[in-house]
């Protein structure tokens, strides 16, 4: 599977390049990251969570590298999802912003049926994907990523079943709200 994602943040290219190479900050951002150990210079073992419950591990290494531009990676040795990609870090046009594009390709456990099982979890990784770099935005610009009072405690609460859209209450829910 492979996955694109673009962003624009307020900040100057060197700034978000710096906070993403620190990989410290990946797990603050990226709801599926429990952690990362950095093993050297260029090498790094990950823990991420994975639908039921599960965890998949894998070691990475940078593999290209442009100070303030460019980040490649490849997972090495016998990963849980064997993943690479790219993350590049473009000036915006207004001059002051960065763009960030990110293309990512792993290999999904379990193929199609994997997929779709994610997918029905509520785990689809284009969507988690734009909502990673929504976060980072946050986290860049605002200092902080902002918890909606519905999910203050983040990523733990994916425990829980997804929650549906914003609706109108149903019939039942009305007649609920009465005998009470």
């Amino acid at each position: 599977m492979e996955l694109t994602a673009t962003t624009t943040i307020r900040k100057p290219p060197p700034e978000v390049y710096a906070y993403w190479r620190d990989l410290d900050n990946l797990p603050t951002f990226m709801a599926h990251l429990e952690e990362i150990r950095t093993t050297g210079d260029r090498t790094s073992h990950w823990s991420a969570s994975a639908p039921f419950g599960k965890n998949v591990q894998w070691d990475a290494e940078i593999v290209d590298e442009v100070a303030g531009e460019k980040i490649a990676w490849r997972s090495t040795g016998d990963a849980d999802v064997p993943n690479s990609g790219t993350v590049r870090f473009m000036p915006a046009p207004d001059g002051v912003s960065t763009e960030v594009h990110i293309v990512m390709s792993y290999d999904i456990p379990g193929g199609a049926a994997g997929k779709a099982v994610a997918r029905y979890f509520g785990e689809e990784p284009h969507q988690q994907l734009d909502d990673d770099l929504r976060r980072l935005k946050q986290a860049l610009e605002t200092g902080q990523v902002v918890r909606s009072e519905g999910a203050p405690w983040g990523k733990r609460a994916r425990k829980e079943f997804p929650q549906r859209p914003a609706q109108p209450p149903s019939d039942s829910d009305l007649a609920k709200g009465a005998d009470a």
